[in-house]
């Protein structure tokens, strides 16, 4: 099924401020919250939805891509974090959100409710980039890479927890394990309650009393690992694709960040890219362009033979339908345009000026050109036909 546009999602305009985003984003999340829609699959999606929609809108970087590319910037799982995610972590990377919007709601206090959710952190892996050479080829299909990147995995010893033993932690005294501490506190306006991350444990709700000697009790450490990736067809030129989840494991069990990858066309050797477009530069002899003849021009796919009328006049362009590169949103190819330019020797030998002056007292070879006689909007027909 194909994503819904994020603004539609959140029912906001690509104009809106991150403010208005964010306050839109809360409306829909207490709309469709799941501890307000229980057994409701419908409205849990929906909220999953609008988490998807406010992560990337949210983010300056992210919304810049989407903006410019569509769902296609953001990777094949949409640039969102939450594919294989649990209730719990959408609810961990949105925290600031969820506590202003559903702290003081009775059964959505903490996350709690019915559900018997906590609000413990979850550490996020960070991200990481990588820069991807393509030849127009490769942009032309679409093409699978295999790339080793030194990045933080799990520990192996640890299992990740970053605890000796794997199970060498306590519940934190301090939180009782729910990796918040609240606060009342008597104001002229009443009774004010206050929830922040418990400073003992930084929101984890619990305490390693035996770290990992392997990976010091962080529960990652550093290796190499090869992940393959499926870049689509049509990408260019700084274009910034998400690979969801491969970025960096976040430290004891966290979620992991995502991979960025960055796209670099490489030059090709005779053609140049315009969007979607490709340019050829044919060069041409007076003679031949004046006698006509075939002329091979090159594609991503190989060369094609293009039949020269007789007469052909120089700067004429010639386009080739769907000989171009596809669009990276699937709206079709684009074409392959070839310039027509005359090569005009700067040196002549005595045999070949003879010729020029004799071709120059013909009637023929003088008087004004057809071409300069059409006007502009002729001439731009021309280049389109």
């Amino acid at each position: 099924m194909a994503k819904r546009d994020y603004y539609e999602v959140l029912e906001v305009p690509k104009t809106a401020t991150p403010e208005e985003i964010k306050k839109a984003y809360r409306k829909k999340a207490i709309q469709y919250h799941p501890d307000k829609n229980q057994g409701d699959k419908a409205a849990e999606e929906k909220f999953k939805e609008a988490a998807e929609a406010y992560e990337v809108l949210s983010n300056a970087e992210k919304k810049q891509r989407y903006d410019q590319f569509g769902h296609a910037g953001m990777g094949s799982s949409g640039g969102f974090n939450g594919g294989g995610m649990s209730m719990d972590d959408i609810f961990s990377m949105f925290g600031d959100v969820f506590g202003d919007a559903f702290g003081g709601f009775g059964g959505f206090g903490g996350f709690g409710g019915s559900r018997g959710r906590s609000s413990r952190r979850v550490n996020r892996g960070s991200d990481l980039r990588v820069k991807v050479s393509l030849t127009l080829k490769e942009i032309s299909t679409g093409v699978e890479k295999k790339l080793k990147v030194k990045k933080y995995v799990a520990c192996s010893q640890c299992r990740g927890t970053g605890a000796q033993d794997g199970s060498s932690y306590n519940s934190c005294s301090t939180c009782h394990g729910s990796g918040h501490v609240t606060r009342i506190a008597n104001t002229l306006l009443g009774q004010m309650q206050t929830t922040t991350t418990c400073p003992s444990c930084q929101g984890e709700g619990q305490m390693i009393t035996q770290k990992c000697v392997h990976c010091a009790g962080e529960g990652v450490v550093r290796e190499e690992e090869v992940i393959s990736i499926r870049i689509p067809a049509g990408v260019g030129e700084g274009m910034q694709l998400n690979v969801s989840g491969k970025g960096n494991t976040g430290r004891r069990g966290g979620v992991n960040g995502d991979l960025l990858v960055i796209i670099q066309e490489e030059d090709h050797p005779e053609l140049i890219r315009d969007n979607n477009n490709l340019i050829y530069n044919l060069f041409l002899s007076f003679p031949v362009i004046t006698l006509g003849t075939t002329a091979e021009i090159p594609t991503v796919d190989g060369k094609v033979k293009v039949k020269i009328d007789p007469g052909t006049q120089p700067e004429k362009v010639l386009r080739l339908r769907g000989k171009g590169l596809p669009d990276v949103n699937g709206y079709g190819k684009g074409d392959l345009l070839v310039k027509v330019h005359v090569w005009v020797p700067q040196k002549l030998t005595p045999e070949e000026r003879k010729m020029l002056e004799k071709l120059a007292d013909s009637t023929n070879f003088n008087g004004v050109p057809p071409e300069a006689e059409k006007s502009f909007f002729e001439k731009m027909r021309d280049i389109f036909d």
